[in-house]
């Protein structure tokens, strides 16, 4: 007996001794992991940081790739800097009742509201969104329009304009879009890129004159003048509260960048100028690029896999398109690295664009104890169970991290139109800003006032203001529709 207990003893000796050399090794290994996903976190962070420095540089690579697409030249610019817009901008004096349409991807916004004046605000502002049927957007320009002519009529018809109906003024209707466009003319357009509407057949023609030709149609007394990107509308909706409105910035799925330049800064235009002596640019600052721009490894292999490898490449680090997915791309790399969401590698974390920018935003911005919203988050897009407080606080601030940079890199492409101007030193600047990322995502609304601030210091910070649009979606259509109405410079 007293052998056996001996080796009994022996035994589960050996089991203790085991289980704490495993418990060791298991310790050691989990300290290594941990200690390389710190080293990914903080080698990401390094990559993505925007001194101030780095942000001047960026500005100046803007200005000056600005002023290379304004001349005339035989090569491409990285910047088209396309005139998209000639007609006189609101006064402020406008007064009535507008329509306006904004065409968006997979459906369009219906509007009408009545502008008061004096720049008084937008009143009995109403939007109704129609889904464009499947084979309409697989379909021809001509059936999209009357598509859009069709819903009009519906629209005006059940809005009843009372008295105003009877007025022998055949209206203009506003009409943006949200890609860019190409205007030789006030009252023509040509489509640069549609994106998600297979409507490729509209390319080169005249849009404003196919829309108008709907609008005929369908007995609708009312005539669009120019087709524009949402960013100008977004311009003329500024001007119309302030007439130092100099840019419109649009923050949102996508980026976009309008602002007012004087005629004679824009040597490759060579037909009659407006008698406001003013144009107005549409940037299509996506496509900006540059040496300064903090590009990871994470950006690279996004831009490789994209369905425009090479292109948009401001547009890739700044916009809502793509904010979540650069999060879930450093997290993917952590997780077959350092085992960070435990040994199996969560299989919808491999789902490129899983995470959307609206779902990273309430991640980034959850103030609880423990990180709550990131918990509910992960189980909800990734089915993650099992993540730990610290793992949270990780993804707290990758999600930091990205928006941080895009915000910044968007505010110093503000100060970067704002130097092209001229108007840093002596004169003040509004810029206009529209989209959700800007709407809704404080932290990255807060980082991009701060980044404007650090560039421009005390002295020169109160020389720009950055402020909201006036109306939300689509309203820029209708200042389009109430300045050429009741302006006849054009």
């Amino acid at each position: 007996m007293r052998k056996e207990a001996v080796v009994v003893s022996v035994a589960v000796a050996a089991a203790v001794v085991g289980v704490a050399v495993g418990l060791r090794q298991w310790k050691r290994r989990s300290e290594r992991r941990w200690r390389q996903t710190q080293r990914i976190l903080r080698k990401f962070a390094r990559e993505c940081a925007t001194p101030v420095p780095k942000l001047w540089h960026l500005a100046n690579d803007l200005a000056s790739d600005m002023q290379s697409g304004l001349a005339i030249s035989d090569y491409q610019p990285n910047l088209r800097m396309l005139v998209s817009y000639l007609s006189p901008l609101p006064t402020g004096d406008e007064k009535g009742l507008f329509y306006g349409v904004n065409l968006r991807g997979a459906n369009f916004l219906l509007l009408r509201a009545r502008l008061g004046g004096k720049n008084e605000p937008i009143s009995e502002l109403h939007r109704e969104e129609i889904c464009i049927p499947s084979d309409v957007m697989n379909g021809s320009s001509k059936q999209l329009f009357d598509c859009i002519a069709v819903e009009l009529a519906k629209y005006i018809s059940t809005h009843s304009e009372g008295t105003e109906s009877t007025s022998a003024r055949q209206r203009e209707l506003g009409f943006t879009i949200s890609y860019p466009v190409d205007q030789v003319a006030a009252s023509s357009g040509t489509a640069v890129k549609w994106k998600s509407l297979a409507v490729d057949d509209t390319v080169g023609k005249e849009l404003v004159n196919d829309m108008n030709q709907a609008l005929e149609k369908h007995g609708l007394d009312m005539r669009v003048f120019a087709l524009v990107d949402d960013a100008i509308g977004d311009l003329a909706g500024g001007r119309y509260y302030n007439k130092e409105t100099i840019a419109a910035i649009t923050l949102g799925m996508g980026t976009n960048a309008a602002y007012v330049e004087t005629a004679a800064s824009v040597p490759k235009w060579n037909d009659p100028l407006p008698k406001s002596g003013e144009l107005v640019i549409n940037t299509q600052w996506g496509s900006f690029t540059s040496s300064h721009l903090p590009i990871t490894e994470f950006d690279a292999s996004l831009d490789a896999e994209s369905s425009n490898p090479g292109k948009q490449i401001f547009e890739k680090l700044v916009s809502g398109m793509y904010l979540g997915e650069i999060v879930r791309r450093v997290l993917l790399k952590m997780a077959k690295e350092t085992a960070f969401f435990g040994e199996t590698v969560p299989a919808k974390l491999t789902t490129p664009y899983l995470l959307r920018s609206p779902d990273m935003a309430a991640m980034h911005q959850d103030t609880s104890e423990d990180h709550e919203v990131i918990d509910e988050k992960l189980k909800e897009i990734f089915g993650i169970s099992n993540s730990t407080p610290m793992v949270r606080e990780v993804i707290a601030e990758v999600c930091d991290i990205v928006a941080e940079r895009g915000a910044r890199l968007a505010g110093a492409g503000i100060v970067g139109i704002v130097k092209k101007l001229g108007r840093i030193a002596n004169k003040r600047s509004v810029v206009t800003m529209e989209g959700g990322l800007y709407e809704h995502y404080r932290v990255f609304r807060n980082y991009l006032h701060s980044s404007v601030w650090e560039m421009l210091g005390n002295e020169l910070s109160d020389n720009v203001i950055i402020e909201h649009s006036h109306g939300g979606s689509g309203a820029g259509s209708l200042f389009l529709a109430a300045s050429q109405t009741q302006n006849t410079d054009s």
